[in-house]
């Protein structure tokens, strides 16, 4: 049965989609068949594995409405075991169209039910807010990648993230956890990122991934050109730091 794993984080900016694409090419690369959801309308995790709108038959927010079957929508990209379901701003309709739908919160999860278990990992791709589709992916999830940058603002986003997965998990989905915190853009030469993590560590040290992600301007270019940076720059720092991120994931998901 695969493991689904939601990268969430409302805060803009802090390498979620970035660490979407990468970790769910990464597990492909290690030969695990991996589902990438983007369940964000901008779309980015979409085009960032070169997928383009006019490729996309049928989307996510089909999916969630109920006009296809989620299996009609997904995509072999062109990378190894890494399939997609994509989204462009159509889906930005669901956030208004499931406001007063019956069980709306469960959407995802029931688009996802049906093909959980054609795939090791299904990794989603949440948009920048706690809005439905958020909550959505929340409560289709087994865990939660919390994606954060070493400054004080996300420090304090940490804290109203982790009240809404315990307030998902009262509610709506007692299996979910937190997988794991990411720390992206780092930078272990700024006395801030140095002070930022150690204040992590006092509340969350078993939760830190012990691989951050430093950053890396060949990172930065990857999604320009529509490809995780193993397909872009294999042997950049970028490539190097999500491959162990991924045999982390996997480590701590089988284990």
């Amino acid at each position: 049965m695969g493991h689904i794993i939601a990268l969430a984080n409302q805060k803009g900016g802090v390498g979620k989609t970035t660490s979407a694409v990468n970790i769910a090419a990464s597990l492909g690369r290690l030969g695990k068949k991996t589902l990438l959801v983007d369940s964000d309308p901008q779309g980015n995790a979409t085009s960032g594995v070169g997928v383009g709108r006019k490729q996309l038959a049928s989307s996510l927010y089909d999916a969630l409405i109920g006009r296809v079957k989620t299996e009609e929508t997904v995509i072999k990209t062109q990378f190894d075991n890494l399939y997609l379901c994509g989204s462009d701003m159509s889906l930005a309709a669901a956030e208004f169209e499931l406001v007063n739908v019956d069980n709306r919160e469960s959407r995802m999860k029931n688009a996802l039910d049906g093909i959980k278990d054609s795939y090791d990992y299904i990794i989603i791709d949440c948009p920048p807010s706690l809005g439905i589709l958020t909550i959505n992916s929340l409560c289709a999830a087994d865990g939660v990648i919390i994606p954060m940058q070493c400054e004080y603002y996300a420090l304090e986003g940490l804290s109203q993230l982790i009240m809404t997965i315990r307030r998902v998990k009262q509610l709506y989905n007692p299996k979910i956890d937190i997988t794991g915190i990411l720390i992206t853009m780092y930078n272990g030469r700024l006395s801030l990122s140095i002070q930022v993590l150690n204040e992590l560590k006092k509340y969350y040290a078993d939760k830190i991934f012990s691989s951050s992600v430093p950053r890396n301007v060949r990172l930065s270019e990857a999604p320009s050109h529509g490809k995780p940076i193993y397909y872009y720059d294999r042997n950049s720092r970028g490539s190097w730091a999500y491959l162990e991120v991924a045999e982390e994931i996997v480590e701590r998901v089988e284990k």
